[in-house]
């Protein structure tokens, strides 16, 4: 028996992308052009497949142009990071992606430090990580920013609650943790390494799970009321060969304690594409001096 509250992403993404969409129709008119986006993959990683399709169709669905690559397992780093110079020059495109994980042999650290600030849809770039930390406007990682969408959306009151991050990536939990700090959140960093990692979760307010390990936080990890945003997706297999998606958070037990939950599949997971279109709109409009937030 679920009592929590479902946090929909699935439905603020449509209904971002949505406004999103007439917007673009309205620039596009006036600029003589969509904002553009360019999301290179490499090798045939299933799951990465499954991701640029869904970027590719959201940035069908709202009128932005796509210019998607794709390359075999066994392209260079150099062919790549030129891919990307090239990128960086070309007019219509405002955003570039890397999508990870990338074949053992490519630096990822160093493809995405190729790319140019202002199109770094991501986030990821050094430059803008460092803004982050700074408390500036700039590019945000994306699904800690739209971590944040789903609990402003959700009148979620952020200021003087402890925030708990279970996980300290540079893909989430470190640019989440960041956010939750500027709007005044005390925030708790988790990880491999705490000691004691059920009584840390249990004094969360707000409970962020960004680790990768199926359903991970359980019912008796959660403090009654808390809010609970898990932003992990992993499939599972069971004994008859069944798989399904499944989150950082044993969803049925924390939804019995919890105020407020996010599902997965559903949840965290159509806002990272939300704010992946967001901020290459953001840097479309930067281009042109027109405002957008």
């Amino acid at each position: 028996m679920t009592s929590a509250q479902i946090i929909d992403g699935k439905a603020l993404a449509k209904r971002m992308q949505a406004e999103m969409g007439d917007r673009i129709a309205q620039w596009r008119s006036q600029f003589g052009r969509a904002p553009g986006l360019a999301v290179l993959m490499v090798g045939d990683n299933p799951a990465s497949a499954a991701y640029v399709k869904n970027k590719e169709l959201a940035c069908q669905r709202i009128g932005m142009q796509s210019f998607g690559q794709h390359f075999p397992t066994s392209v260079t780093q150099a062919e790549l990071e030129q891919a990307i110079a090239q990128l960086n020059q070309d007019d219509r495109v405002d955003g570039i992606l890397v999508q990870l994980p990338l074949p053992e042999h490519l630096d990822a650290i160093a493809l995405l430090n190729t790319i140019h600030p202002d199109k770094d849809a991501d986030g990821l770039h050094p430059y803008n990580m460092g803004k982050l930390m700074r408390g500036e406007v700039g590019l945000q990682s994306c699904t800690p920013a739209g971590v944040m969408q789903l609990l402003q959306t959700a009148n979620i009151e952020v200021a003087g609650k402890t925030a708990v991050v279970i996980g300290r990536s540079i893909l989430v939990g470190k640019p989440v943790a960041m956010l939750l700090l500027q709007a005044n959140a005390t925030v708790i960093m988790a990880h491999s390494r705490t000691e004691d990692l059920k009584a840390t979760t249990r004094s969360a307010d707000i409970l962020i799970a960004a680790v990768g390990k199926p359903e991970l936080v359980t019912r008796d990890m959660v403090k009654p009321g808390a809010v609970v945003i898990d932003v992990g997706i992993n499939r599972i297999t069971d004994y008859e060969g069944n798989s399904r998606l499944v989150g950082d958070v044993d969803f049925e037990g924390a939804s019995q304690v919890a105020s407020h939950i996010t599902p997965v599949p559903g949840g965290v997971g159509p806002m990272t594409v939300t704010m992946l279109m967001h901020n290459t709109i953001w840097s479309y409009c930067r281009r042109y001096g027109t405002a957008y937030n």
